[in-house]
């Protein structure tokens, strides 16, 4: 089991042909959140019985002849955002501790309908707010690879699985960056599809106009293939596209032809990267100039206000998603919100409002706290058209930015993070320098178009380095093919962190 575990596309052949039972796998997984949990944290909750049963119904199926999915008996761990019927869906935070919801997110559905088994519920920032799930409610993830450094966020849970073998896949979610650079610090690959290319209904929302969820994995070909099962259509979802799913399995074969990439050299010569990113993204162009593929370089003036114009429509939507969190409908209340109390102007307040107040002081952590009154702050009268409208302005030019650059090239290139990752505690108290490091990602969540991150190398101290691939919307065969070509060109063989 040892050599196959972390290529599920070596894994899920040997499932079809009965070598191995779903049973097995899913033991094996099992037995390695228990021995790792306590000092990764990768998981806030997992149910190893219920993981056994769907095991044995897959086992049971495929041993009756029945036609199955290629990924069906996979163990998989999904990010406690998306809803679940069968466990707590916490976002990561107090005010949702106990929340269990009526039914299942259009992801998890689809997960289960390919037979897929659900092993738990990974580690987040709260509400997806966050680089390195330093602000989870009940405590950090940690970095396989250097456990005194963050494994990124907000899916930081999803990658510390893979990177430390407690999941073969996992779904994450990607507001601004929050697959691809935790699976750049944590050494795996991680994929944000087109916006609408993945339904988000039954994702709990923090900015629902660049939420999008998606698949981590080892390898390209795991990223295909998960997202072969949760792509497409679906009519509770407005925003979700109504345009046939490719076959992305098949695409990543293909040989890659005439390509054209493009390097963004604001990010690439810019004074935040490190110097060891900087070479490894040096060494992988050199890979694709070795494939025949041809190198221009691409201005886009406007990617400078990418972070400014993300932390004002970011926070704004959650402003406005998050106040359905009042203690009155579900989830947390403050227990001592029945007397009244003083406001901060000195006035008393109703026990009605106290007890809205007090609840969400309490239920929601710094962060959250600081992003809401953001927002709010940006979608007051008298500021509204000053910064959130003049946000959208930007937005718009940072899309025709990336429309003019898909114009001359396939896809782009550049590093995913402009650093290796940090150690815990070095950025949290400085909420500058943490949004910072989303300066490569959030472009590609206020364009709308996909991104993937993948592994090309390690610094001298071992610690991961990601590279991005950006492409067009819809564009998800040819961003798979691209990186499955230089996977291929180096040989490449998964890590993983811990045995």
């Amino acid at each position: 089991m040892k050599n196959l575990f972390p290529f599920v596309h070596k894994m899920a052949p040997k499932l079809v042909s009965r070598e191995v039972s779903s049973r097995e796998l899913t033991q094996f997984f099992l037995d390695r959140i228990e021995r790792l949990q306590p000092s990764i944290h990768a998981f806030v909750s997992w149910d190893g019985d219920l993981a056994l049963q769907s095991a044995d119904a897959v086992d049971r199926r495929r041993l009756s002849g029945e036609s199955m999915s290629p990924l069906a008996g996979m163990p998989i761990a999904i990010k406690d955002i998306l809803c679940t019927t069968d466990s707590n869906t916490t976002c990561g935070s107090r005010m949702l501790q106990d929340y269990r919801s009526p039914y299942d997110a259009h992801v998890v559905s689809k997960l289960r309908d390919a037979g897929m088994v659900i092993l738990g519920k990974t580690n987040l920032d709260e509400f997806a707010m966050g680089g390195s799930t330093e602000t989870a409610f009940c405590g950090p993830s940690y970095n396989p690879w250097d456990l005194h450094r963050t494994c990124g966020g907000s899916s930081g849970g999803s990658a510390a699985a893979l990177a430390a073998a407690m999941a073969p896949l996992s779904i994450g979610t990607d507001t601004g960056g929050s697959i691809r650079q935790p699976a750049a610090f944590c050494g795996v690959c991680g994929l944000k599809p087109t916006y609408g290319r993945v339904s988000r209904f039954g994702l709990i929302a923090y900015a629902s106009s660049l939420d999008q969820a998606g698949p981590l994995g080892h390898t390209i070909s795991d990223l295909a293939m998960t997202l072969q099962v949760i792509a497409g259509h679906d009519t509770r979802d407005s925003t979700s596209l109504n345009v046939p799913v490719d076959d992305y399995v098949s695409a990543i074969s293909k040989p890659l032809g005439s390509t054209k990439i493009g390097v963004i050299r604001e990010q690439l010569d810019g004074d935040g990267i490190a110097p060891e990113v900087r070479a490894a993204i040096i060494a992988a162009i050199d890979v694709y100039k070795r494939l025949g593929c041809q190198i221009v370089d691409i201005a886009m003036p406007y990617t400078k206000y990418s972070i400014a114009t993300y932390y004002i429509i970011a926070p704004s939507e959650a402003s406005s998603n998050l106040s359905r969190f009042d203690g009155a409908h579900f989830g947390y209340r403050a227990t001592a919100a029945s007397a009244k109390t003083l406001s901060a102007d000195g006035k008393q307040q109703s026990p009605l409002v106290a007890m809205y107040s007090l609840t969400r002081s309490e239920g929601f952590g710094p962060e959250v706290r600081r992003r809401i009154m953001l927002g709010t702050y940006t979608l007051s009268a008298g500021y509204y058209d000053a910064y959130y409208q003049k946000a959208l302005k930007v937005r718009r030019l940072i899309r025709n930015d990336y429309d003019a650059a898909f114009e001359k090239v396939d896809v782009l290139l550049g590093p995913t993070t402009p650093t290796p990752p940090f150690r815990i505690g070095e950025k949290v108290n400085d909420p500058v320098q943490m949004y910072l490091e989303d300066l490569f990602t959030v472009g590609a969540n206020l364009a709308g178009i996909p991104a993937l991150s993948m592994p090309v190398g390690t610094t001298q101290s071992r610690l991961p380095i990601g590279m991005q691939l950006q492409g067009p919307a819809l564009s998800e065969s040819r961003l798979l093919q691209i990186a499955n070509a230089y996977q291929r060109a180096v040989a490449y063989q998964p890590q993983i962190a811990i045995e």
